[in-house]
This record gives structure tokens, C-alpha cells and sequence, in this order.
């Protein structure tokens, strides 16, 4: 297995790195690590830059190369290349598609002050048409040792089945406890003891599919969280340092891609551990569960 990591030589590839690390670890998977470079403008070949120019570029390119496979921990297997691309998204995109990657690993922007997670414009294109998975690095993400968990966002809609069957698999490759998380956001008391008895029904029915997935390769729990918004539920939870949270696709997305749908944004502006968002894979698994009447977490 293989993961493509988004470096660039700043803060923020370095949270990718070290996210990539701790993934890599977990799931016993290799990395190849990825920088960027823009495509020769068609100018060139009419004007060519000066000699010495082209030499430089190419030398600070390759000594961000080194560094970077310099910062990998030595039990994990990485490759790093130089890549030619229109833009950072696509390059990475084509590197997934290229190497059959299970994973592109990127980091969050580096702007903002009060939120670990701001969604910069490398991100944010990876988020809306990637076709494997995104995981996202929160600002200043440090950490080198293993997951602890994994907690999977559930729900009802088209490519809930996908999230989980994630979720377990990567779980179970660890024997991580995997824990699933229903968020009920509700703007009113009317109504609310129904909401809640229905999440925590389609809680208990995700809990035991995925422990027959599982078959008692890692504990499965399920816990409902609710607030005023999706936001006030996240904050309720309880997150270990070790943690990553899956979350599925908007049912807007084309089938085998990403798109960030508003509950997921919601769901990363309070998140304090990384995200990993997997594509829609229309037809391969029906949706199961009931529609809830409440906004709730793909």
C-alpha cells in the first residue's frame, strides 16, 4: 500500500509529513512523497531563462527532495520525486493515479490563527475532486507515534456503506478500536427525543454491521453526539492525540470523487484531530438505515 504526501518545504508540509508518518506506521504502508513544480511555460522554448536560473531552480528542487525523505522516520519506506504539473492538486492527483496510490496526505493552510483547520486552495481542490481518499493535516500537527483510534462519522445517506467499510478495514489492518459517531444537530427542542432515539437506533444498526465486518479483528463502539449545531457536537466529543476521523463524501460528488459537502465543512472547522475524507462509490453498496429529519453527518 502506498500514500502519496503533498510536500512543500514550510510548516505545512511538514504536518503532512509527519501525518503521512503516523498513518504509514498504523497501516504498514509506504510513502512517496511529492513536490510540485510548474509546468515550462510555452514561452520557453521561444525565450529560454537564463542557464544559471534553470540551474538554481533545479538545485533548490532537489535539495527540498532530499530534505524531505530526510524527515521521514527511518522504519518507514518512502520515494520522493519532482513532479511537473499545471497545479499542486493536479500533480498530486496524477501521482495518486500513477502510482495507484490508497491515500493522498496533505496540509492544512498556514493562515489561520484561531482554527487548526483552514482549508487552503491545494486543499480545497483535492477536497472537491480527488478519486481516493484526502487526509488532512491539522495546523502544527506534530505527532510520531501510531494511531490510537479511529473514529468514523455515520449516517443514512448515499455512501454512508463506503465511510464504513473504510473505517473497518482500517481498523481491522491494526486492531484499532474503531468508534462511530452519529452528529445530530438540532436547532430546537421540539422534536429532540425522537431525533436522538432515532441516531441512536441507526447507531446500534452501524455497530453491528461493522463488527460483523470486523469479525473481532478491533472493538467497535457507537456513541451519538448532538448540539445547537454540528459544530457544539463535535465539541462534545472526546478525541485521543492518536486519532484520526473518517468522514464520507457529499452525495453531490460524482461517483469515485470528493466533494466537501457543508456538514463535513462544519464538521472540520471544530475538528482538533486530522480528517480523512473517502470518495463516493455509487452502486457498490446500498444505502442503509433511516433518513433522519435532522441535519446529520454523511
Amino acid at each position: 500500500m502506498r500514500y502519496v504526501v503533498g510536500y512543500t518545504a514550510n510548516e505545512q508540509g511538514r504536518d503532512a509529513l509527519n501525518l503521512a508518518g503516523v498513518l504509514a506506521r498504523t497501516q504498514h504502508a509506504g510513502l512517496d512523497l511529492v513536490l510540485v513544480a510548474p509546468e515550462p511555460s510555452p514561452y520557453t522554448a521561444v525565450y529560454p531563462p537564463e542557464r544559471g536560473y534553470t540551474d538554481l531552480l533545479d538545485e533548490q528542487l532537489e535539495a527540498w527532495r532530499t530534505e524531505a525523505l530526510g524527515l521521514v522516520p527511518a522504519d518507514v519506506h518512502a520515494d520522493a520525486e519532482i513532479r511537473r504539473a499545471d497545479s499542486d492538486a493536479q500533480g498530486l492527483m496524477d501521482a495518486a493515479e500513477d502510482l495507484d496510490a490508497g491515500l493522498i496526505v496533505v496540509g492544512a493552510a498556514g493562515n489561520s490563527i484561531f482554527q487548526r483547520f483552514t482549508v487552503g486552495s491545494v486543499a480545497n481542490a483535492l477536497l472537491h475532486a480527488s478519486s481516493v481518499p484526502v487526509a488532512l493535516a491539522p495546523k502544527g500537527y506534530s505527532r510520531t507515534a501510531p494511531l490510537t483510534r479511529i473514529t468514523c462519522g455515520i449516517g443514512s445517506r448515499p455512501g454512508a456503506q463506503d465511510v464504513l467499510d473504510a473505517a473497518v478495514e482500517a481498523a481491522a489492518r491494526s486492531s484499532l478500536p474503531l468508534r462511530l459517531v452519529s452528529l445530530v444537530a438540532l436547532d430546537a427542542p421540539a422534536g429532540k427525543d425522537e431525533a436522538m432515539a432515532e441516531a441512536s437506533r441507526h447507531a446500534k444498526a452501524a455497530q453491528a454491521k461493522a463488527e460483523a465486518l470486523a469479525g473481532g479483528r478491533c472493538p467497535v463502539s457507537a456513541v451519538v453526539a448532538h448540539g445547537r449545531t454540528i459544530e457544539n457536537a463535535i465539541d462534545e466529543l472526546d478525541f485521543d492525540k492518536g486519532e484520526i476521523m473518517l468522514i464520507g463524501s457529499s452525495r453531490l460528488a460524482q461517483n469515485h470523487r470528493l466533494f466537501l459537502g457543508t456538514t463535513a465543512s462544519k464538521v472540520l472547522r471544530s475538528l482538533p484531530v486530522p480528517m480523512v475524507v473517502i470518495p463516493r462509490n455509487d452502486g457498490a453498496h446500498p444505502a442503509g438505515g433511516p433518513q433522519h429529519t435532522t441535519e446529520e453527518i454523511q
